[in-house]
């Protein structure tokens, strides 16, 4: 069903896409594949599936180790400083930077590590009090800081809307997000290119595609419920 399920929603991505007037191309899709086992990613890599999204630091990590071959592993999930050390040479993106003290910590150890991390700024959009991420007023502040850092790329904005049964619900959040990024990108700032909006998720990837989405971070449509208690 993997398979199946993968190909579905890659199908309806592109359509609303097309139908919204899009280069279907311009759309990535991550298979969210956190709690779901390594056996998982390696039915969907026969198909050509190269972009898995991690929630945590220790399974990105114990994934990216045992993987049969190499595939491109976001962190979506909120990072700690502490763990910082163990990814910035392991994820190819890291979508959820939201203060200047993880930016420095991510700052030190790429540098050490003499790499060049890329990086997406967490936009709590609808200023939900139970999610990570910075106020719209606070972002270009924080990417005036972080462009000065030689290590660290900032590719663009990354949200998490609210979990809604109506995902007309969050257009407005999407809307909000890519305009923040049209005026950022406005402000030619070295270092910082925003090529990358992260937003839509199982429930509502369709209208983020329409608010101008390029990367939408699908699980449960592809993996199916995940079990928490493991």
């Amino acid at each position: 069903m993997l398979k199946e399920n993968y190909n579905h929603v890659l199908e309806e991505v592109r359509k609303t896409a097309v139908n919204c007037g899009r280069n279907p191309d311009e759309v990535t899709l991550i298979a969210v594949s956190k709690t779901k086992p390594l056996s998982d990613i390696e039915e969907l890599i026969t198909i050509g599936v190269n972009e898995f999204g991690e929630n945590k630091v220790q399974e990105l990590c114990d994934k990216y180790e045992n993987v049969s071959q190499p595939v491109n592993f976001h962190l979506i999930g909120h990072l700690q400083t502490n763990k910082v050390k163990y990814v910035v040479d392991k994820a190819c993106l890291i979508h959820s930077v939201d203060s200047v003290k993880l930016a420095k910590e991510i700052q030190k150890e790429a540098a050490k590590k003499q790499v060049t991390v890329e990086i997406l700024i967490e936009v709590n959009v609808a200023e939900e009090e139970s999610k990570f991420g910075l106020t719209v007023s606070e972002v270009l502040p924080l990417i005036e800081e972080i462009s000065k850092y030689p290590n660290i790329h900032i590719n663009g904005l990354m949200t998490i809307a609210p979990f809604v049964e109506n995902p007309e619900e969050n257009r407005k959040y999407f809307r909000e997000l890519r305009q923040l990024s049209l005026d950022i990108k406005s402000k030619n700032i070295d270092n910082v290119s925003m090529n990358v909006l992260s937003m839509g998720m199982t429930n509502d990837y369709k209208v983020a595609i329409e608010e101008g989405a390029t990367m939408v971070r699908v699980g449960t449509a592809i993996f199916g419920a995940r079990n928490y208690n493991v």
